[in-house]
């Protein structure tokens, strides 16, 4: 297990959804909001898109570095999500954890199960679209894919929902200031909780009972 609460200050926080569902654009609302929150770049295969940067918005890497990564062991989890690869890498969250930085991980369902074997003290979110025709209405305005890779998209959908019930907590990405608020809310409430906010005001607590 990589969590310990004795040098761990931050929290890990797992976030999955259907493509489609809104999840990137409420944990970057969220993250402009917030302190002290990053989302992990993770490693990707697939190509870059119009816009994004490499090391801000993934690390993009061949097929070839990818397996070699895989192989050593660098990851603590990696999946294929449409013929592409994705990972994370471990290394990375242990030290944002440790300087009291809570760490976002995008990550699909297959992810989400690697690290929880590996993680001990991780929370877990899954955002729910309000329906399938919206689902659907969001993907399509995208205007990056064609209509058969938009089902394609659609198909993985329904195998991602059922994925739900894994998942500690649900929100509805309905109305998006109302998700995001819920978002933020959790966010909150694991701060203060009795051992989180010890290990993150040692120091205060330490002079108020000297």
């Amino acid at each position: 297990m990589l969590s310990n609460p004795e040098t761990n200050c931050g929290m890990l926080y797992i976030i999955s959804a259907p493509s489609g569902a809104g999840k990137t654009s409420l944990v970057n609302a969220l993250l402009e909001e917030m302190d002290l929150i990053e989302v992990s770049v993770s490693y990707t295969t697939r190509a870059k898109r119009p816009g994004e940067r490499c090391g801000i918005d993934y690390h993009f890497i061949n097929q070839e570095k990818f397996k070699n990564m895989v192989d050593e062991g660098v990851f603590i989890e990696h999946a294929e999500v449409f013929g592409n690869y994705y990972g994370t890498s471990r290394e990375t969250i242990k030290e944002k954890l440790k300087a009291g930085i809570d760490i976002i991980l995008e990550i699909d369902w297959q992810g989400a199960q690697q690290v929880r074997k590996q993680f001990d003290d991780c929370t877990t979110v899954f955002i729910l679209p309000p329906s399938k025709r919206e689902l659907l209405s969001r993907l399509q305005e995208r205007g990056q894919d064609d209509d058969e890779v938009i089902q394609g998209r659609m198909n993985e959908s329904v195998e991602q929902l059922s994925h739900y019930k894994e998942f500690e907590y649900l929100i509805i990405n309905d109305q998006f200031s109302h998700a995001l608020g819920e978002l933020k809310a959790l966010i909150h409430s694991f701060r203060l909780r009795q051992t989180t906010a010890c290990r993150r005001h040692s120091n205060l607590i330490k002079t108020l009972l000297a």
